[in-house]
């Protein structure tokens, strides 16, 4: 039997429209089981969960699940790496990840769980990757780290408003009010800051990225000395003031803050609890690198890691080593090749240079017999030609104390026998190249032509007089037989 045209159509349109609706059909049943799969995973151990971000559920400080609890993630040597294998793992694939750190989110609302952690990039969970151990951390409130997924997935914004409403503008606050602005702390040298825009009243300044950078020139405004201390805390009061700026940035050496950036639009996330405060001191150290001795001690050796094992126990070698360790039994005869160098630091300030954290939070460290007081107090980093870090090295911690001291100057820090750690005016701690993780692992660089970079107290954790002379910048030609550092420049961590 014929059938009308019309009929015809109608039928092919409804087949159409079946295909289609089965094809529909199919995929929301996929992103179903999806979805009950991600609730599922959720409450599994290494569940990730990000929190603070306002624009989505894409973006947020990095909650990790341990032992039926979620902690934080601590942003110390957190990278491009790292904030990759977060993105993956809940589920925004093939996007580009972006990390965050100093609480970009808001403060750390609970516990740290992980800390110092050092990615390759391809795992399937960030829980495999290497980190200090669950809940060994020296972080404050204000470290937590964070990551915006920047691509893909149901709950993302379209790129073009995600990439306007990330890049906050920010300009000098001098010339948003040019009438100027006063500043006042609310103590005599410690307490929360303050300030007043023309034709406003008192209000408090949004502690979002707040460093002792920005402290620094509080206290040389305000003819305090020297930023000691830089918090991210109610604890000054405050919280029922207004507030008067946000996202202050600036180098540490300006005169006044009205020479430093802010936002130009008001935001802060947690106002209540995230307010601006430091301490000044007039005595402080200051601690600079001896280029020097780098560059008269770099060399290359290449160790079996069967003398390494208790340095990889300490997270001091590439992700390669621990991929070998895991595939092959004869691990402990394959060869690793390193650059060694001899670091050297004199604290030429007025004031010791004592840990960041009090001496009952320190780490006993079983290989070398010793307490550890700083879990990053030195960074060793190889950069390509692009800008790209191709190596790094990494000391899980540091043991402080002073090695070699001026004429008439003696010695007070030794770490041996639970003693006092520090670096007193006028004395060097060394870490001479023959000691475990005083290298950088680069058995997986090509030879050729690139930039080392040294830099001691990298995350500002402690005050100094000044951080110019933190860091030396060196050129580094590696060739197969040998390696050759030269050409340093003084300058920032």
């Amino acid at each position: 039997m014929k059938l009308p045209l019309l009929h015809l159509l109608t039928l092919c349109l409804t087949v159409g429209e079946l295909s289609g609706y089965n094809s529909n059909k199919r995929a929301f049943l996929q992103a179903k089981r999806s979805r009950k799969d991600y609730r599922r995973l959720k409450k599994q151990e290494g569940a990730l969960k990000l929190v603070g971000g306002e624009r989505g559920a894409f973006e947020g400080n990095v909650e990790i699940l341990h032992k039926g609890r979620w902690g934080n993630v601590c942003d110390d040597e957190w990278d491009e790496l790292e904030a990759k294998v977060v993105c993956r793992q809940l589920g925004y694939a093939n996007v580009k990840a972006k990390p965050t750190s100093n609480a970009r989110f808001g403060q750390a609302r609970r516990r740290y769980w992980m800390d110092n952690l050092l990615c390759g990039g391809d795992e399937s969970e960030l829980s495999k990757c290497r980190f200090d151990g669950w809940g060994r951390t020296d972080c404050r409130s204000g470290e937590a780290a964070g990551v915006i997924c920047g691509g893909g997935g149901e709950d993302l914004m379209p790129n073009a408003t995600l990439n306007r409403v990330d890049s906050q503008d920010k300009s000098k606050i001098r010339d948003v009010h040019p009438r100027g602005i006063a500043v006042r702390l609310s103590g005599p040298r410690q307490g929360r800051l303050e300030l007043k825009l023309p034709d406003s009243d008192w209000g408090v300044v949004c502690g979002d990225g707040w460093s002792l950078l920005e402290a620094a020139v509080i206290c040389r405004q305000l003819g305090l000395g020297y930023a000691a201390q830089a918090y991210q805390t109610s604890f000054f009061g405050g919280n029922k003031l207004p507030m008067a700026v946000s996202g202050i940035k600036c180098r540490g050496d300006e005169r006044h803050v009205a020479e430093c950036l802010h936002d130009e639009l008001l935001d802060c996330p947690g106002v209540g609890e995230n307010v601006a405060g430091l301490t000044c001191a007039s005595r402080m150290a200051d601690l600079v690198f001896d280029h020097l001795e780098l560059e008269r001690t770099a060399h290359l050796e290449d160790r079996p890691l069967y003398f390494l094992q208790c340095a990889m126990e300490e997270n001091c070698l590439a992700s390669q080593a621990y991929q070998v360790q895991r595939e092959t039994d004869r691990w402990h005869w394959e060869t690793r090749r390193l650059l060694r160098f001899t670091a050297r630091i004199l604290n030429a300030g007025t004031a010791d240079f004592r840990p960041s954290v009090p001496k009952h939070l320190w780490e006993w460290h079983m290989c070398h017999m010793h307490y550890h007081s700083m879990e990053v107090f030195a960074t060793f980093d190889i950069i390509d030609s692009s800008g790209r870090r191709v190596a790094e090295g990494h000391k899980a911690s540091f043991c402080l104390e002073d090695n070699q001291c001026l004429h008439g100057v003696q010695p007070r820090y030794r770490c041996a026998n639970y003693g006092d750690q520090g670096i007193s005016v006028n004395c060097s701690d060394i870490y001479k190249y023959n000691i475990d993780c005083q290298w950088v692992d680069i058995s997986e660089l090509a030879p050729g032509p690139y930039t080392l970079k040294v830099a001691v107290n990298p995350e500002l954790k402690v005050g100094e007089m000044s951080f110019d002379n933190n860091a030396a910048t060196c050129k580094l030609l590696y060739a197969e037989t040998f390696a050759k550092v030269h050409s340093c420049v003084m300058g920032r961590p």
